[in-house]
């Protein structure tokens, strides 16, 4: 089965510009100046992994269709194995939001709006009726006591 990356370097680049971006994939031996695009990517398939890791067990792989959330979830997982040991306050808070959100995912409490194949759910149309015998309590049938 081959891995679906939630998202790809021109949505880590729309989220977080090419300047974090080139100082995050700075590595030995790369041009500088340059996003080493071969850690950027390294860095989208590990984040999907994780992603994956959660939804295995409520959706089957590899997805159809990917939800929009999962782009933002695999963009900040992403930035966050980029930054290693040194990820700020911000990105590691980012991150153990997404944390909590999957494992939601994975319990069934929050669904992403797909069939367990993976494919959008199809939305039946829903009509909410609510019916009342009538007013229990008001002035006229209170004898006084409102």
């Amino acid at each position: 089965m081959a891995q679906v990356m939630y998202a790809n370097t021109d949505n880590m680049l729309s989220r977080f510009g090419e300047q974090d971006l080139m100082l995050l994939t700075e590595r030995e031996g790369s041009v500088p100046g340059q996003i080493n695009i071969a850690v950027l990517e390294q860095a989208l398939r590990d984040a999907s992994a994780e992603i994956d890791g959660y939804i295995v067990g409520r959706y089957t792989l590899p997805l159809t269709t990917v939800p929009a959330v999962l782009e933002r979830n695999c963009c900040d997982i992403a930035r966050y194995f980029l930054y290693g040991d040194k990820a700020p306050e911000q990105v590691e808070k980012r991150y153990n939001a997404v944390v909590k959100y999957l494992a939601l995912v994975s319990k069934g409490d929050i669904s992403l709006g797909l069939a367990d194949t993976g494919e959008v759910a199809s939305q039946s149309e829903l009509v909410v009726s609510i019916d009342s015998a009538g007013t229990v309590f008001g002035r006229k049938s209170s004898k006084g006591f409102i």
